[in-house]
């Protein structure tokens, strides 16, 4: 059996899953395992549905149709072909395969409601739910096909037709093949479902709360970049660290400001460059807004990403299905699956990605300008006019941000309504979750330009020496990219220092001298 091997398992179903537990399975292939409290509560929650399955009362998802069918009543005889139908039908997703990552989180995430006992699932479905993610199978899943409400029903119901051994998916070598190949390999069994079943595995915003996970822990590692950066910027540019001091940042005393601060302030520390201008000779009173209002920018987009992570802790703690087992064993009907919360959360987080990255541009542009970069070479090229230097390169940052403002444009207020008109308003959460995805990684590019043109002002003030945490990304990055020359082939040494930024290795440079930052 090929099993992605994990150190520690992921235990599912005794507490709220963790943020970082939800990235070390969807990114790190940690292996999932079953507390015995969540099998007793799934076993109690069957067993509620099943005294349910032969009433002849109508009970949604047990004996009805879905949606704007719900008014038919289905006989004993046909409500195990009901659920089967129901993932088949939909199955719809439409167009290119959402990213690993992002389906084993919506995996994780369906799997630890189910978990709860108040979805009605059997054991024996939750178990295979829990093999299948330890296979290291991963259905494909089409991007398009979700409306945030009544849950990610068409990314969900793929990953339930790969339980039930049909559609397609990746083995844990990443090939594509049919379901029922990569489960034999596995030595893994098809699920025939029962009553509630197929509700209980797609009814769930667990796709847009996997991506929200995932994007929260990306923007915390690209907001101390972007605080490297901007010291960077700062430091290079003959710009004062005086803006950044506690005491200034006490007067608004928002969080995320004075830790943005405080970082920039200690990764400056000690450069002889900021040291040559701090005399009564210069005469530059304050500096541009790019410069000095970066702790406010990147400390608003902090305390943004906290109000988020807030939220997702919300969303981590419940149990999203309909009908719903209740505590006293009812099953309820309910509209726990609309996406909104979590919408307009991935809505604010796509402004933070750019406007984050807009100030970034904005510094960048100020190297390049002979008229506002107080001595540094037109464009920092080598020999102006026969080379160009990092022109096109901001060209680039600014193609970026322009398209990451378009991306800024909230999905989570628009509505199509759907089911002949019973589901009238939807989320699109998922929509939000997906273009948000496009930011964080325009973000990351933006913010590696920044370094990378940072990196060559620095260099340009020669012989006066860089912050000790600075130079020390300097360095770093000088191991992949060469320093200031005549013009070279630029996209590759872009394409390097956004792995630079992505792997984590500015932070990493920045904190071997400054210790952790905040």
């Amino acid at each position: 059996m090929n099993e992605i091997e994990s150190a520690e398992p992921v235990t599912v179903g005794a507490r709220p899953l963790r943020p970082a537990e939800v990235v070390a399975v969807a990114r790190g292939g940690a292996r999932v395992r079953l507390a015995p409290e969540a099998i007793d509560r799934v076993r109690h929650g069957r067993k509620i549905i099943e005294a349910l399955a032969g009433d002849p009362q109508p009970h949604y998802g047990v004996s009805t149709g879905f949606g704007a069918l719900a008014t038919r009543h289905i006989p004993l005889a046909l409500r195990a072909q009901l659920q089967v139908s129901l993932i088949r039908s939909h199955a719809a997703g439409s167009g290119p395969e959402v990213e690993k990552e992002v389906t084993r989180a919506l995996m994780l995430l369906r799997l630890a409601t189910l978990a709860t006992g108040h979805t009605g699932a059997r054991e024996q479905t939750v178990s295979a739910y829990a093999a299948l993610l330890n296979s290291g199978i991963t259905p494909v899943v089409p991007e398009y096909g979700s409306l945030g409400c009544s849950g990610d029903l068409a990314p969900l119901a793929h990953c339930a037709l790969a339980l039930m051994g049909e559609g397609v998916v990746r083995d844990a070598s990443g090939q594509e093949m049919p379901t029922a190949q990569a489960l034999a390999g596995a030595g893994l069994e098809p699920v025939v479902l029962r009553e509630k079943e197929g509700l209980a595995l797609i009814n769930g915003t667990d796709g847009m709360l996997g991506m929200l996970l995932l994007a929260i822990t990306d923007l915390r590692h690209l907001l101390k970049v972007a605080d490297i950066t901007a010291a960077m910027s700062v430091e290079a540019q003959l710009g004062t660290d005086a803006a950044f001091a506690a005491d200034l940042m006490e007067l608004r005393p928002h969080p995320g400001q004075a830790k943005a601060g405080a970082n920039i302030t200690r990764l400056v520390s000690g450069s002889a460059i900021m040291a040559s201008h701090r005399g009564p000779e210069c005469t530059r009173v304050q500096d541009a807004y790019s410069l000095r209002c970066a702790p406010q920018v990147a400390g608003a987009a902090r305390d943004t990403v906290d109000h988020a992570e807030l939220v997702a802790s919300r969303e981590l703690a419940s149990a999203i299905d309909n009908p719903v087992i209740t505590d006293d064993g009812r099953v309820e009907s309910n509209g726990n699956f609309h996406g909104a919360p979590l919408g307009y959360v991935l809505d604010f987080l796509a402004i933070v990605a750019a406007d984050v990255a807009s100030i970034s541009e904005r510094r960048t542009d100020r190297f390049l300008d002979v008229a506002r970069s107080h001595g540094l070479s037109a464009f920092l090229a080598g020999d102006p006019g026969v080379d160009s230097g990092h022109m096109i390169a901001q060209y680039t940052q600014a193609a970026i941000v322009s398209e990451l403002k378009r991306l800024a444009v909230p999905a989570s207020v628009d509505s199509i309504p759907s089911s002949a008109m019973q589901e009238d308003h939807v989320s699109m959460g998922w929509s939000a979750a997906r273009k948000l995805r496009r930011s964080i990684d325009g973000l990351t590019r933006v913010l590696a330009i920044e370094l990378l043109t940072a990196a060559r002002g620095l260099e340009q003030r020669a012989p006066l020496s860089p912050a000790a945490a600075t130079g020390a990304v300097v360095s770093a990055l000088r191991e992949t990219v060469a320093g200031s020359g005549p013009d070279r082939f630029l996209a590759p040494e872009i394409d390097a220092a956004v792995r630079f930024v992505r792997a984590g290795s500015a932070v990493r440079a920045a904190e071997s001298v400054t210790g952790p930052l905040a």
